[in-house]
C-alpha cells in the first residue's frame, strides 16, 4: 500500500489516506456479519496495527476494532505504551476503548463518525480530553465522516430489514 510520505504532505490529505484504510476494515468486518468499524494505528507514517470489529465472531465483548488493533500494535512494539502513535477509527470510540487509548499513551485520535450513544470522545462522554486524567489525546474529528456513516446506516437497515422479513 502507497503510504504519503508525511513530510510534504498535508495532514488532511494523511488523515484521508488512513482513514480509507480503515474503512476497508471496517466493510471487512461488515463483511463477517459484524458492526462496521475499523482502526488503525499510525507511528512516523507507517502502518503498525490495524483491527475490525470481532465481538460476535470471538464472543468477546472487548473484540472492538481498537482494541484489537491497540493490542496487535502493543505486540509489534514489544511496549504498551504506544507513544507518538495515531489512531483513526470509523466510528467515535465507547468508553471502554477511549479508556484504553488513554492508558496506552496514544498520541492523537482521528474518528469519522460520531456515536451519539455511546461515543466516548465528545459525544456522550470525552474520556480521551478529561482534565481528572493523567493523559489527554490530541483529536481530529469527521474524517470521511459522511462515507462512514453511510456505512454504518447501511448496515443497520439491513439488520433491520433482516428482522421484519422474519
Amino acid at each position: 500500500m502507497n503510504q504519503p510520505d508525511p513530510s510534504f504532505t498535508p495532514i488532511a490529505e494523511i488523515d484521508a489516506h488512513w482513514m480509507r484504510h480503515a474503512i476497508r476494515l471496517a466493510q471487512m468486518a461488515q463483511a463477517a456479519g459484524e458492526v462496521p468499524v475499523g482502526a488503525v494505528i499510525v507511528k512516523d507514517g507507517n502502518l503498525l496495527a490495524e483491527g475490525w470489529n470481532r465481538p460476535i465472531s470471538t464472543s468477546d465483548p472487548t473484540a472492538h476494532a481498537e482494541m484489537i488493533a491497540l493490542r496487535a500494535a502493543a505486540q509489534n512494539i514489544g511496549n504498551y505504551r504506544l507513544l507518538d502513535t495515531t489512531l483513526y477509527v470509523t466510528l467515535e470510540p465507547c468508553a471502554m476503548c477511549a479508556s484504553a487509548m488513554v492508558h496506552a499513551r496514544v498520541k492523537r485520535l482521528v474518528y469519522a463518525a460520531t456515536d451519539p450513544r455511546a461515543g466516548a470522545a465528545g459525544s456522550v462522554f470525552n474520556i480521551v480530553q478529561h482534565a481528572a486524567l493523567n493523559h489527554r489525546l490530541d483529536m481530529t474529528t469527521g474524517v470521511l465522516a459522511g462515507e462512514c456513516s453511510g456505512l454504518l446506516r447501511s448496515f443497520f437497515a439491513a439488520r433491520r430489514q433482516v428482522r421484519e422479513n422474519v
